[in-house]
Parts: C-alpha cells; structure tokens; sequence
C-alpha cells in the first residue's frame, strides 16, 4: 500500500473507533439525514477556499469534506450496505469508462467534446436531473427543461416584473429561509427532497 493509501486508510480507522463502542457520543449518534447540513457546509467552504487560493485552507477544506465522505461510508459498512473499498473503486470504473477517449479508442480532442460525449454517456446510464449542485441552481435547471404543468401559486408570478426584481428575488428567498428556520427544517435539503419528487413524476 502506498502512502496515500495508508493515510486513506488510517483516517477510515480513526473514523471507525470514533463510531465503535467506546468512541465519541456525537459521532455514534450521527446518521446519514443529520450529516447532510455539515457536508453541504463544507462543500461551500471548500469552494470558497478554491476561489481564494490558499494552499494551506484548500488542503484543509479537502480534509473536511473527506471526513465527511469517510463518514458516510463507514454508516453505510456498519449496516452492511458498502464500504469505502467500494465507494473508491465504483467511482474510479466510472471515470475509466467516462473517459473513453483516454481508457478506449474513441477520440475527443477539446474540452467541449470531452464534456459532450460525458453527458451523453450518462443520458445512456438512465442518470436524470442533476441534483448533485446547489439546490437553486437545480431548480432554475429544472424549470428550464421540464414540460410539465407544476400547480402551484408562487409558480405562477405575474407577467411583469418588480422595479427591483432581484432585491424582490432576495427578499423572498431570505424570508423562506426563516420560515425553515422556525420549523426547523434545512431549506436546501428541503428543495432537493421537492425536485427529486417532481423528478420522480
């Protein structure tokens, strides 16, 4: 094993006694749902470190979003669902077969093809919407796209815009962050269960 590997594999450990008996309370009590908020956390944070630069907060932003991958893995090993053995190795298949122009004989030469050919490779493995970015953006994209009539009043706004249509736009987002903040409920979470749902059909 390399030296990657065994850091890999040393941090799995730590994570897997901080779950055992005897570990840390917090950590034991920790479930798939309650992690949600923190590794949307530090994804945000990781990508504010990337924006600034700094090497020393990029490596440890990468080091908090990994605790939180190794985290979810080791749930998932304790009821026997996968480990993080396998997590690494279905994502490493996927980029080998992603990447057919690189592991096979096809050819992309730009950029634009590469990422041509990878959304149609995923179109051909049944993926749908694309939840796997901010929920608003999500959104935005899936009322882009979709077809289907969505019977809801807010979906329906009236034909003109406000005089300030972004401070408005502000404004009501600030505000149904409070109502989930009141009900207690994570307002990003909360999109991505609707569009799922609507996804669904």
């Amino acid at each position: 094993m390399g030296r990657i590997g065994e850091a890999v594999e040393a941090l799995a450990q730590v994570v897997a006694r901080l779950r055992g008996p005897g570990g840390c309370p917090w950590d034991r009590a920790q479930t798939h749902t309650s992690l949600l908020p923190y590794l949307l956390e530090e994804a945000y944070e990781l990508a504010q470190a990337l924006q600034d630069g700094v090497p020393e907060k990029i490596r440890e932003e990468l080091g908090d979003l990994l605790l939180q991958v190794v985290l979810h893995a080791q749930l998932a090993a304790e009821s026997g669902q996968f480990d993080l053995a396998q997590v690494a190795t279905e994502i490493r298949e996927k980029l080998v077969r992603r990447h057919p122009h690189v592991f096979g004989e096809a050819q992309a030469s730009t950029p634009a093809e590469v990422r041509a050919r990878w959304e149609e490779l995923k179109q051909k493995e049944g993926k749908r919407l694309d939840l796997a970015r901010p929920a608003l953006l999500a959104a935005r994209k899936f009322l882009e796209t979709t077809d289907r009539p969505i019977h809801h009043p807010y979906l329906r706004p009236p034909p003109q815009p406000p005089s300030q249509p972004q401070e408005e736009i502000g404004r009501l987002l600030l505000a149904a962050c409070a109502l989930a903040l009141r009900w207690g409920v994570e307002p990003e979470l909360a999109l991505r269960r609707t569009l799922q749902k609507l996804d669904d059909g």
